[in-house]
């Protein structure tokens, strides 16, 4: 293949995200531990985010009342899983958790995290809160903490992250809680699209 046709294909929207999809498939391939993962994946992800270039259209779409996960991409081994997250103006997640790892990138927009730790009695009370801009990269998993409500902090705007989880995230049963009490129903998000990118086109 010719320079130009390759410089071609690597400026092609698709080919950001299989790249990264490539990348952290030869990451886990290894069986690194956890904090190996979230490192070099959070520095794959950093790559994939740091422009606002790529991500299709019908993966953007924000929804009037619910907060859209759209599957970008899913392992065949359950391994990882990529999904764009799309936030309308004011919309935002229960207090929630995901029970495996997980790396989150700022895309468009701005995301705000609300984090919380479980009391002796059963409640949880918040434990902080941070910002996620375009370009930034944080992470959870049960090892770190796992439990936080997500909102786009923008009030006239929709926001969009990409996720990245240690499985396929619309497939496992999870929680979500009740703060006060900490009562939790369990749940299983599904996924907003039917279809995936294709990405070797």
């Amino acid at each position: 293949m010719s320079q130009s046709n390759q410089a071609s294909q690597t400026n092609q929207p698709n080919q950001k995200l299989l790249t990264f999809v490539r990348g952290l498939s030869a990451l886990l391939h290894a069986n690194p531990a956890e904090p190996r993962i979230l490192e070099e994946g959070g520095q794959l992800l950093a790559r994939l985010v740091a422009q606002d270039d790529w991500l299709p259209e019908a993966f953007a779409a924000p929804h009037p009342t619910y907060y859209q996960q759209y599957l970008l991409y899913a392992d065949p081994f359950d391994r990882f899983s990529v999904v764009s997250f799309v936030w309308g103006p004011g919309q935002k997640t229960p207090v929630h958790d995901h029970t495996v790892w997980g790396l989150v990138g700022g895309l468009r927009g701005r995301e705000r995290a609300t984090d919380y730790v479980r009391q002796a009695d059963g409640s949880f009370v918040v434990s902080g809160s941070s910002v996620l801009l375009p370009g930034q990269v944080t992470a959870v998993s049960p090892r770190i903490g796992d439990v936080h409500e997500v909102a786009n902090d923008l009030a006239d705007q929709a926001s969009i992250s990409i996720h990245v989880y240690g499985g396929n995230i619309g497939r496992i049963d999870r929680h979500v809680f009740d703060p006060a009490t900490g009562a939790a129903k369990s749940f299983v998000s599904g996924y907003a699209s039917a279809l995936v990118p294709n990405l070797w086109s």
